[in-house]
């Protein structure tokens, strides 16, 4: 198993055991006031309105439990990365999207500390939400200063850590500010179940095991790789990184994309799977296409014969069909990155077919989880989302995860 990560679960259970560390079913929050670290840092338009409230969704659950006690939710996140205080990355641009999705009036603190914020804290009563302004108005937060996060510490009685995406940052709200709260922290719905997930599949997933890796860089996800070869049987390769491993084993590219540099890494990859028995499946024809563009000329080739002046911009149907099977015959499936350029319509279908392949799978009961920025986009965009077991909204934090790295801000909660 994936030596790295292996350890941090084993530690993180072993915390969950003898430290004691909690998920928040194992509070009642009644007359409570729950500081809650959310990620609301979803897309806005040019009317500041939000277009996508996948990131709300998720903390729903979390907020209606604290609810339901009678308790109350003091929501802190942060917006974009701005500098300074600058009214568009405002949170009370989100209030209204805020109150929609969760079905109750939110109230807005024009600060997240001092006392603008304290007093709106101490005005809050049971079942009321409070939205803080956004954290990284302050530069205090991403500094990870213990004086900002003991400010943070006076607007509430426990501490909730509900923002995977941001779990990765050792940042004021989402690691420091939990030392305030000794006893009385834990994690919420959707940070418990994005570790139930990435368990499922680096630890306790059913037998076969298919991570399907795509992408345009082999550099980018060589640290995952190297994780995960101790615990998978099969491990799909597709999109741009095809071509990096097709070339170091004498293939002919055409113009695809290819780290000449990293060839010699593709073939120790390769090495490594076979010394542990792991079937690395590539791509065994293309759709080529004679310019990066939409609307260039395409046809089907095999993905070592592709001539000058052609590129390899999607998978091609001898592919998916090798694919699907793989697929069809796994328990476990993660899946990190597309099998072509999917913005474009014209080479979105082997992204497409792999998505129809794993929720396939799912519904005969496979566990399936999707990471990654790319393939969770792919995932919304061609109506997957609720034909998977999970889709992780954590990113950065998601990829970290099975690189093995410990994320701190979920160390916090067992420290």
């Amino acid at each position: 198993m994936v030596t790295h990560v292996l350890n941090f679960i084993i530690k993180l259970k072993q915390l969950l055991k003898f430290k004691r560390v909690k998920t928040i079913n194992d509070f009642n929050f009644e007359n409570k006031k729950a500081l809650i670290r959310v990620d609301f840092n979803v897309p806005l338009d040019e009317n500041y309105k939000v277009t996508d409230d996948t990131r709300i969704q998720a903390a729903k659950p979390t907020i209606i439990k604290v609810l339901e006690d009678g308790g109350s939710a003091v929501l802190m996140s942060h917006l974009g990365r701005p500098k300074g205080i600058q009214e568009e990355f405002s949170l009370h641009h989100i209030v209204d999207e805020v109150a929609d999705v969760i079905g109750v009036q939110v109230k807005f603190a024009a600060n997240c500390v001092g006392q603008e914020a304290e007093e709106a804290v101490a005005q809050l009563n049971p079942g009321e939400v409070l939205l803080l302004e956004n954290l990284r108005f302050h530069k205090e937060e991403t500094a990870g200063d213990a004086g900002f996060a003991e400010e943070l510490s006076k607007l509430g009685d426990i501490y909730v850590n509900d923002a995977f995406g941001t779990a990765h940052r050792a940042h004021a709200s989402t690691t420091i500010v939990a030392q305030f709260f000794p006893a009385n922290k834990c994690f919420g719905n959707l940070l418990a179940k994005e570790i139930d997930s990435i368990d499922k599949v680096l630890k306790s997933g059913e037998k076969p095991i298919t991570a399907v890796l795509g992408g345009s860089k082999v550099s980018s996800k060589i640290t995952i790789i190297e994780n995960i070869l101790d615990k998978v049987d099969n491990l799909i390769i597709g999109g741009g990184m095809t071509y990096t491993f097709i070339k170091a084993q004498g293939g002919q590219i055409g113009d695809s994309i290819c780290e000449d540099d990293k060839q010699e890494l593709a073939l120790n990859i390769l090495k490594q799977a076979e010394e542990k028995g792991v079937q690395i499946h590539l791509p065994v024809d293309v759709i080529g296409a004679d310019a990066f563009d939409n609307g260039a000329n395409t046809k089907a080739m095999s993905v070592d014969a592709i001539p000058d002046g052609w590129q390899g911009l999607d998978a091609g149907p001898e592919t998916l069909k090798n694919f699907h099977q793989v697929i069809l015959d796994s328990k476990t499936i993660l899946w990190n990155g597309p099998l072509g350029v999917f913005e474009m319509e014209n080479f979105a279908n082997g992204t497409i077919a792999l998505g129809h392949s794993i929720a396939e799978a799912t519904q005969n009961g496979a566990f399936s989880l999707v990471g990654g920025g790319d393939s969770v986009a792919a995932v919304k965009q061609f109506g997957f989302g609720d034909k998977v077991s999970y889709v992780s909204t954590g990113g950065g934090a998601m990829l970290e995860s099975l690189e093995g790295k410990t994320l701190p801000g979920i160390a916090a909660i067992g420290n």
